[in-house]
């Protein structure tokens, strides 16, 4: 179920949340954390029940091993055979090999062909939709279980901490202790007119962000990279930067709505997003764009590898292969291990400029950076090695400004990206306006205005990007 759709809007959320919120009247609250859990398991099921026993065993295996490593003591689980450690490694490879086999076995066998001469049929497994992000939640919480942060076990609790709606499919990717407690708190279970108006308000910036702005993007992006036999220069400019602010407010307009929603039901979502084009270096970059996988990286890969403990050398080879490790997380194929690759040698050169006390313009970093950005976006979207040289060769003048007798971009075109422009570095983020949100007549214009614009909108239904990673 798309959040950007009636039968979200107009259905599904009214009825959980009236129901949630009538239980809780009744103090059962134990049965309205069950129908928060039914009704995500329903919203998960909506595009293919078939894998609802999936996320189901899931659940269930990683509860039993996170339980059984807060449990028990190195000392007596030596005398059994196994140990604290011994169970992580193998709940972390458990998981590990459910996310391969769904979403790299293809890709595997593909290169496998290719080198080998060999000759497997692919597979043709469809990617279960959420499957990264709450596969990476679990991984994050048998950590946080082996390290003792893990505070209480209860596998109710947990099916709703894994699979609670607004963040199933795309995230935030949450953390178990600054969950739990928001769901036990007994403010949770208490209608907070307050929170619902401004979870309204920035569900509807969401929906405005992604069904006006990002599907109006998309339509010039997929022009570019998917039809245009060729490009000319100012046309591949203009392929790029529809797909680099598509990307970023389909992106960020799931999260507002996801934080939205969240609101709805007192829950506060951890921040995935602050302005990250407005980044002065690559570093800022990450530190704003999609906060919570770039803490993933740091907490459960950079630093288990030994952070910057152990001299330069080993810093940099951390950093690059924690971007390798995010490239390849968004998908198999080697342009996400390419991006992933640019993005970790961007990085390195960044630390060591700083490492040697050089500055820089802020004007001339940002305009670095942001090209940087732009350009390694191509990576991403780009279906192969072609498509991403058809794109980037033509906006390094290849093919000219202007192809014989061709057409270069619209003045809409041109306006929508000078505007994109305008509100990603001058205009406030969605917290920043949610930090000063106040119930009054001005924001329920604007809420108005937001909503009305997304819903006549509706009608030509999309995805979310991220649910393809």
């Amino acid at each position: 179920m798309l959040f950007n759709s009636y039968e979200f809007i107009f259905l599904f959320l009214p009825v959980t949340f009236a129901v949630y919120f009538w239980l809780n009247k009744k103090r059962l609250t134990q049965a309205s954390k069950a129908w928060l859990v039914f009704a995500s398991l329903f919203f998960y099921s909506w595009w293919n029940v078939i894998y609802l026993p999936l996320i189901l065993g899931s659940i269930l295996f990683n509860f039993a091993v996170g339980s059984t490593i807060t449990k028990i003591q190195d000392s007596l689980s030596v005398k059994k055979g196994f140990s604290r450690k011994g169970l992580l490694t193998f709940g972390i490879v458990a998981n590990l090999v459910l996310l391969a086999y769904f979403k790299y076995m293809d890709f595997f066998i593909t290169n496998t062909n290719g080198v080998l001469e060999t000759q497997w049929n692919l597979m043709h497994i469809v990617l279960p939709l959420g499957i990264s992000f709450f596969t990476f939640t679990q991984i994050a919480y048998l950590v946080d279980a082996y390290r003792n942060e893990v505070k209480e076990m209860d596998y109710l609790n947990y099916t709703l901490f894994v699979t609670f709606f607004p963040h199933l499919l795309a995230g935030p990717i949450l953390h178990h202790k600054e969950m739990m407690p928001q769901f036990d708190s007994i403010k949770s279970k208490v209608i907070n007119y307050k929170n619902i108006a401004a979870g309204l308000f920035l569900f509807s910036i969401g929906l405005f962000k992604k069904v006006v702005i990002a599907d109006t993007f998309a339509q010039w992006a997929n022009a570019g990279f998917d039809n245009a036999q060729t490009l000319n220069m100012i046309e591949a400019w203009a392929t790029s930067l529809s797909y680099t602010f598509q990307l970023y407010f389909d992106f960020s307009g799931y999260t507002d709505m996801a934080l939205g929603v969240a609101l709805l039901f007192n829950i506060r979502l951890p921040i995935n997003f602050n302005s990250p084009y407005k980044a002065l270096d690559i570093q800022d970059f990450w530190r704003r764009w999609h906060i919570t996988l770039s803490r993933f990286l740091r907490d459960y890969i950079y630093i288990p590898l030994g952070g910057n403990r152990n001299g330069e050398f080993r810093t940099y080879s951390n950093l690059f292969t924690v971007f390798l490790v995010g490239g390849l997380w968004h998908g198999a194929s080697w342009m996400f291990i390419i991006w992933g690759a640019l993005h970790g040698s961007a990085i390195v050169i960044h630390r060591a400029w700083k490492s040697l006390g050089f500055t820089m313009n802020k004007y001339l970093a940002w305009f670095i950076t942001f090209n940087f950005i732009n350009i390694t976006w191509i990576f991403f979207r780009a279906k192969d090695w072609d498509a991403a040289y058809k794109v980037l060769g033509a906006m390094s003048g290849v093919n000219g400004m202007m192809l014989d007798g061709g057409k270069t971009i619209s003045s809409e075109t041109s306006l929508w990206i000078l505007g994109a422009f305008l509100v990603v570095l001058f205009l406030k983020n969605s917290m920043e306006t949610l930090h000063s949100f106040q119930p009054n007549w001005r924001y329920l214009f604007l809420f108005l205005i937001f909503s009305l614009a997304g819903i006549l909108n509706l009608m030509r239904l999309s995805e979310f990007l991220y649910f393809n990673f």
